[in-house]
């Protein structure tokens, strides 16, 4: 049994997806690129700028659910220029500062609407969640 989670405050996703799924106790999260929830388009600036935003929209997934980055478990991090990742891992750092999840970070040719990074995540529910 799944239940598919569209929180409303989030930006629309930008193709034929859900912004996450519930299933067997946990939370299966999209990647999120830094679209402000505002507008749907793309944030201007730096990867720090692009980093910060895409943390807050899965903020708001998470927040959706009555969770927070305390529950993430596992994370994947895409970018398109690894020569990104001390920019990038200061900004992830601000938001998992107590025991963050694993997570692997890779170098993508490219990302959706020219985004410079993407971030999806796993969850483990609360009990009964």
């Amino acid at each position: 049994m799944k239940t598919i989670v569209k929180p409303a405050k989030a930006a629309p996703p930008v193709g034929p997806y859900s912004h996450a799924v519930k299933a067997g106790g946990w939370l299966f999260c999209s990647g999120q690129i830094p679209l402000d929830p505002a507008t749907g388009q793309l944030v201007a600036g730096d990867i720090k700028a692009q980093t910060e935003r895409v943390l807050e929209n899965i903020r708001l997934i998470l927040e959706d659910q009555g969770l927070t980055f305390k529950e993430v478990v596992k994370s994947t991090v895409f970018l398109t220029n690894l020569a990104d990742f001390a920019a990038m891992n200061e900004v992830y750092a601000r938001y998992f500062n107590d025991a963050p999840p694993a997570r692997s970070t890779v170098q993508v040719a490219a990302l959706p609407r020219g985004a410079s990074v993407e971030i999806l995540r796993k969850e483990r529910l609360a009990p009964g969640g």
